[in-house]
């Protein structure tokens, strides 16, 4: 159990589309396709330099909340991700699909942009409502793009990811994304590519085409400047801070928070840009400096 707010390190991830966005910010060295900066899976844990301990060796029930109850395994993943060429055109499961051929949950996520090239942007959802069979064609045709939304992005731009929703970040795009902690993700398309071993990557046409939302996407927006983000799973509020704020784990759940500007000290801790730190339920901490955070919690 914690007895206080600890500063992560992320577990790195170097997949073929990343690039070196984090490193220039002290986040690493090479290719720095995601950060996972807060992670409790197997081998991908976050570690907690004060303690020299994996953030899944260090925390238990009490640390996350009462609502850890409503779920059987850590329910939250937060990545930092730097995109250099386009993500593969994907879909997630639900939880009721999921559990029932993957013995999985499945995957609600949502993205913050960071910062991003001119005229980068997402693809996110379906221009108009489509049949299974007009998206198997598309597939067959290598066009499924015609049928994706494009959005241009800038920083400071939102966007909530149900699981059914295909998607993909584009080239040139570094967001932060809160997500269900799953890793489950069954691609449609990845431009014929190929890893440094020359093998194409496994496509899943079949399970996606069983899970697509096949209707017209319409983006949601929270008229609420701080809360970001709303789902059944977790809640995320952006909050700027001038001088100084006192946080305070209350609502049942632990809560993260990842600074996307600034600097300044955490109790005694040191902060700058694109640090991230957990602060178990129940406890306090006072940010002293500048700067912005997302902050991450379990809904209820």
């Amino acid at each position: 159990m914690l007895k206080e707010v600890v500063k992560l390190k992320p577990a790195i991830k170097d997949y073929i589309w990343g690039g070196s966005y984090f490193t220039k910010y002290g986040k690493g060295e090479g290719i720095l396709s995601e950060l996972w900066e807060l992670s409790v899976r197997d081998s991908d844990s976050s570690y907690i330099p004060s303690l020299n301990l994996r953030l899944d060796n260090a925390i238990d029930n009490d640390d996350i909340g009462p609502v850890s109850k409503r779920f059987p395994y850590f329910p939250l993943l937060i990545k930092l991700i730097d995109a250099k060429e386009n993500l593969s055109i994907q879909v997630h499961p639900s939880d009721e699909y999921a559990l029932k051929n993957e013995n999985s949950y499945g995957k609600t996520e949502m993205w913050y942009i960071l910062d991003n090239e001119p005229g980068a942007g997402l693809y996110v959802g379906l221009k108009r409502d489509y049949s299974k069979k007009e998206i198997e064609e598309l597939l067959r045709n290598g066009k499924i793009l015609d049928a994706l939304n494009f959005f241009p992005v800038k920083r400071g731009d939102y966007f909530l990811i149900k699981s059914g929703t295909i998607h993909a970040i584009g080239k040139g795009v570094q967001l932060i994304e809160i997500q269900q902690n799953s890793n489950l993700t069954y691609r449609l398309y990845d431009y014929d590519r190929t890893d440094k071993f020359g093998n194409k990557r496994e496509l899943n046409i079949d399970k996606a085409l069983d899970v697509i939302n096949l209707n017209k996407y319409h983006r949601e927006e929270n008229n609420n400047s701080n809360k970001i983000g709303d789902t059944p799973y977790f809640q995320v509020e952006k909050i700027n801070i001038n001088k100084e704020l006192t946080l305070e784990a209350n609502k049942d759940s632990f809560m993260s928070f990842t600074f996307i500007e600034g600097e300044g000290k955490v109790n005694d801790i040191d902060y700058k840009i694109y640090d991230t730190f957990f602060l178990p339920y129940g406890k306090k901490c006072v940010i002293k400096g500048k700067g912005t955070i997302i902050l991450s919690y379990l809904n209820k």
